[in-house]
């Protein structure tokens, strides 16, 4: 379970708006890798509230799900950058 201050610090980490990918959510089959979202809110047991590209919106577990957060980056060019593969 987070302590307190790990669940002000996600807080602080993931305001309101922030674009997220998943990478992996525990036992969520139809939620795959690579789907983006954008943070709503950050509850006080430390799970993540998105609003999914599928129209889901099942939190992220920080202590069993991976994500990443997309940068301002791939955002400004309409998400995952590289996806053409090598040139």
């Amino acid at each position: 379970m987070l302590g307190r201050e790990e669940i002000r610090k996600l807080k602080e980490d993931y305001p309101e708006g922030t674009q997220i990918r998943l990478l992996r959510m525990n036992g969520e089959e139809q939620m795959p890798s690579g789907m983006q979202g954008t943070v709503r809110h950050v509850d006080d047991i430390g799970q993540i509230h998105i609003s999914w590209e599928n129209g889901s919106s099942l939190p992220v577990n920080t202590e069993e799900d991976e994500f990443e957060m997309v940068s301002p980056q791939e955002e400004q060019d309409g998400g995952m950058c590289g996806m053409d593969g090598p040139k």
